[in-house]
């Protein structure tokens, strides 16, 4: 883009659109817009873990928030903004040492692993570990430049960048796994059909991670204004973040470990609540099924089928007109008891609801919202109103914790008609024609009012926020179940996330795979796609290798646009048929495996799908993989990601592996090509890997489990493995009544030693364990469980090593 330069202002020009834009404002069409840098450092003060260096006019705090997260923010004249933000609950001081040391060149903030260093001569700001490894420097001291059409600045942070360095993260962006390179910015946008490389898509999360000789750091650039990274596309040795507004805020978060830097970010911006145990089952959507006699078709061919699933979504046509909260008496005339049977079947009920609501003061939803002035307003007070599925919209101000409030409330009634979860769509916000909201739309944001250029980014998370917590207080002890297409940092608290609009195409596939990935180690765990593509049309073998990787995506459903063909997994006749129930049916037995994945998010911050790359970071070939990943740190994934595939090559990291259908154990850190026909994925399970599973059901809870069964994989070393488990809907683990159960394996060509360590407070109803034991090296003589020898034992037609213990074993051990 152009700009008018005034050679005597370095720095200094006219971006010619902006001045195209503003010619009916003289004063901000002759004004030019000035890049301003910070100076030398005048002066320090320190409050507490606060300090505020100052170039004689703008102002920089450092906050130390732990011994790896510092915080970094600046006030071009010196004031900052209310300390507010919706992506960081608040912040409290985590680190009790540390220190500010100064001479002649710098100052120097330092904790227990990192230090802050600030250059006295041209403010620029690095971080350094313990060992003085610089991880993360400016290029440039930090920068603004005066809005003249808002008020407010353009903020912008250079950063050096290095020839291998690497970067990961920003949520579900549509391409490659490492950024480097790219170019990408953050707004919110209804992207239908997108396609490879489009940007921006349906979510803004500003949080990146980088990995150079080794090390990992994490940046969270906490800004709600529309925002921009360069990772060294327009120079290599740079790397940029830059915003339309707002304060030039971020943290910097240390590792060394990727894992590190994720968990960490999660100290900041919160975990994903544990979701309702049937969310993990698979669900079945389209846009839409409609009338009754439709969706109970569907709920009939699942269990003639004999196919597992768990829930059952109304798009916007079960409502009256597209009015949210209301039924479309004609397709639906009693639904709650549509609900009810449909539940005694095993299905739960998922509705749509959009941000538009119509204008007609018929409508109660709309006269209410209107009396109590709670809808979006524009500049010179009028209401914000836009097109979207029931004609003419306003929109609620989910910024305002009034409007929330209310908004929560409304979900009573279907609550009481049975509905068990809530799917948030259009929310980002999404108007036919003009895109989304104008500029000037003005949001109350919590008391920090702004205009719509300030809460775009967060009008989405508002509003899943408020469904969220209102469906928390109708359903009292149960736990919520709710989706959300928009979002910001930090909406994992709130809601899960699909991938928006895709494509059936073998494009999208991949695709898919690779934003769920990012969507995980960007702090968004409960994550799928749109399973065989929304738009187009899926063959048979298409369909069927998305269920199989849907198979490991935290959120499995399906979900088709109305134009499209029928989209069930029975859709497409033999083999497919078969080959899908085998896999939906293996999601429902590796369901306590997936259970316990979230409780280890929930309570530590682990991401759930995991990228070769964060398990090796210090092997540069995986910088690039992308399309294997891991489910937990147990159970690898290799998906097949192109038509008429019969094999594919595939990596395992260092240590030994299982291929799961066959127990054949391998030597990890090479690679192999494995056989890929149509009725098989190649999974591996890693070598001393404990893994639970559930017998196959037709929906969560439609049996009661007698015995828990335990695949326990031989490995002559030590390693650990993790279980939980709880009532499955309550948040009674809130106050301890969970089981969290750690299994230590360890093994040598004598013997092998299984011990089981418990903590909390419930207690499940089966009695018994039955132990399948894979790759023992020897033939078993004896078992003991707490030294008593168990006499019935033998060896299946998997070559597996099986037994029964009690569930409070403390240890097993088999001998040669």
């Amino acid at each position: 883009m152009d700009k008018i330069q005034d050679p005597d202002l370095p720095e200094q020009g006219l971006v010619v659109d902006e001045v195209i834009q503003h010619l009916n404002n003289p004063v901000a069409a002759l004004k030019p817009i000035v890049k301003k840098y910070l100076g030398s450092v005048k002066s320090v003060l320190q409050e507490r873990n606060k300090f505020y260096f100052a170039d004689g006019n703008a102002k920089v705090e450092v906050i130390i928030i732990s011994d790896d997260i510092i915080r970094v923010r600046l006030a071009p004249h010196g004031v900052f903004l209310d300390e507010f933000s919706y992506a960081v609950t608040g912040i409290s001081q985590k680190v009790s040492v540390f220190a500010l040391s100064e001479n002649d060149d710098e100052y120097r903030i330092s904790t227990n692993t990192v230090n802050c260093h600030i250059s006295k001569k041209d403010f620029l700001i690095s971080f350094s570990d313990n060992e003085s490894h610089v991880t993360c420097a400016d290029a440039k001291p930090m920068h603004w430049e005066e809005n003249v059409a808002f008020g407010g600045y353009y903020v912008f942070e250079t950063k050096q960048c290095h020839p291998k360095e690497s970067f990961f993260g920003l949520g579900d962006k549509a391409t490659e796994l490492n950024l480097k390179g790219k170019r990408l910015q953050n707004w919110n946008t209804d992207a239908y059909s997108f396609a490879k490389d489009q940007d921006p898509l349906y979510r803004s999360i500003p949080f990146y991670i980088s990995l150079n000789e080794g090390i990992a750091h994490g940046i969270f650039f906490d800004n709600t204004f529309k925002s921009h990274f360069d990772f060294g596309a327009e120079d290599p040795s740079k790397t940029s973040f830059w915003a339309d507004g707002g304060e030039l805020q971020y943290y910097y978060i240390h590792g060394p470990h990727m894992m590190d830097v994720v968990k960490r970010y999660h100290t900041l911006t919160g975990t994903h609540p544990m979701p309702p145990l049937w969310a993990l089952g698979y669900h079945q959507c389209r846009w839409s099924y409609y009338p009754e006699s439709k969706v109970r078709a569907i709920a009939k061919g699942f269990r003639d089928n004999q196919i597992p699933c768990d829930a059952l979504y109304l798009d916007i046509d079960y409502m009256d007109g597209y009015r949210c909260f209301t039924w479309n008496r004609k397709y639906f005339p009693d639904p709650k008891k549509m609900i009810r049977e449909l539940s005694d079947q095993g299905f739960k009920t998922v509705v749509i609801i959009d941000p538009g609501i119509r204008v007609d003061d018929n409508y109660g939803v709309f006269k209410e919202g209107k009396e109590k002035k709670y809808f979006c307003r524009r500049s010179d007070d009028y209401f914000m109103e836009g097109h979207v599925w029931p004609g003419r919209c306003q929109f609620p101000d989910f910024t305002n914790p009034e409007v929330r409030e209310w908004w929560g409330g409304l979900f009573d009634e279907l609550v009481q008609l049975g509905v068990a979860g809530v799917w948030n769509d259009m929310n980002e916000p999404a108007v036919f024609g003009a895109g989304t909201f104008p500029d000037d739309v003005r949001h109350q944001y919590d008391g920090h009012r702004g205009s719509h250029r300030k809460a775009h980014n967060v009008y989405g998370m508002q509003m899943v926020r408020a469904t969220y917590e209102g469906l928390r207080k109708l359903m009292k002890n149960k736990r919520p179940f709710t989706i959300t297409r928009a979002g910001y940092s930090g909406l994992q608290r709130y809601a899960c996330v699909w991938t928006g609009d895709n494509v059936a195409s073998w494009e999208h596939l991949k695709l898919g795979n690779i934003q769920c990935q990012r969507l995980s180690i960007s702090g968004v765990p409960f994550c799928g796609t749109d399973i065989g593509g929304f738009s187009g049309e899926p063959d048979g073998e298409l369909f069927t290798r998305w269920i199989q990787l849907g198979v490991f995506s935290p959120f499995m459903r399906a979900h088709s646009a109305g134009d499209t063909r029928e989209r069930e997994p029975w859709s497409f006749g033999e083999p497919y048929t078969t080959i899908n129930r085998k896999f939906i049916e293996l999601r429902y037995r590796l369901m306590p495996y997936f259970y316990s994945a979230f409780w280890e998010h929930n309570r530590y911050g682990f991401p759930i799908l995991r990228p070769l790359v964060m398990h090796e970071q210090e092997v540069e070939i995986n910088h690039y993989r992308q399309d294997e990943f891991t489910f937990g740190d147990k159970i690898l994934v290799c998906p097949v990601m192109a038509p008429g595939i019969k094999s594919r090559k595939v990596y395992l990291p260092k240590g030994d592996w299982y291929h799961y259908w066959t127990h054949e154990k391998i030597k990890g850190g090479n690679e192999l090509v494995v056989d890929t026909p149509l009725d098989s994925m190649p999974i591996f399970v890693k070598a001393g890997s404990v893994i639970p599973e559930s017998p196959v059901m037709q929906f969560v809870g439609e049996k009661q489990i007698e015995e828990l069964l335990f695949q326990v994989y031989y490995a002559p070393y030590e390693a650990n493995s993790f279980f939980f488990e709880d009532y499955g809907e309550t948040f009674a683990y809130e106050q301890d009544i969970y089981l969290e159960k750690k299994f230590v394996t360890t093994g040598d060509e004598n013997s092998m030693t299984i011990t089981q360590s418990v903590e909390g407070l419930y207690t499940p109803r089966y009695e018994n364990y039955e132990m399948k034991v894979i790759g023992l090296p020897f033939k078993p003589s004896k078992v003991l469980v707490d030294n008593k020898q168990i006499i019935e034992t033998n060896i299946d037609e998997l070559e597996r090593y099986r037994f029964k213990a009690n569930k409070n074993f403390r240890m097993i051990q088999i001998f040669k």
